[in-house]
């Protein structure tokens, strides 16, 4: 196997199955087709997944262009086991809804801390009060 420089070591991962991770939080899934010296990718047959909590949707988009800039990960992904998860697919109008939800939940409870932050008071959260337990230990 000889050494590629930059992303002409993504030569052969071209029509294979991969996983794109965006700067802006999507997932996508699909065939890489073609790919630049800026890190330009084509995708075919893509889907966009999204998760929600331990369920999941998809929502196919067809052939996707992302600028390489937006790109925060990529990777094969092998399909024998592909179908090995513990997720549960559901009906993507299921998972916008679950989304919607969750969105709404943590904007509530933006506004609560803020509300108590106003009020010169704060309430310690759970990850800092863990972070805190390991430096002690």
């Amino acid at each position: 196997m000889n050494y590629m420089p930059w992303t002409a070591s993504l030569i052969e991962d071209i029509d294979k199955k991969h996983l794109v991770l965006l700067r802006d939080g999507r997932t996508l899934i699909g065939f890489l087709r073609s790919i630049d010296q800026f890190a330009n990718l084509v995708l075919h047959q893509t889907i966009e997944r999204i998760h929600v909590g331990k369920k999941y949707g998809n929502i196919p988009r067809g052939i996707f262009l992302v600028r390489g800039e937006n790109v925060v990960l990529l990777g094969e992904i092998d399909l024998e086991k592909e179908s090995d998860t513990a997720l549960q697919q559901v009906s993507i109008e299921e998972i916008l809804e679950q989304r919607v939800e969750q969105q709404t939940r943590l904007e509530a409870e933006k506004l609560k801390v803020q509300d108590l932050k106003d009020r010169g008071l704060s309430i310690p959260r759970a990850d800092t009060h863990m972070t805190r337990q390991r430096l002690s230990t």
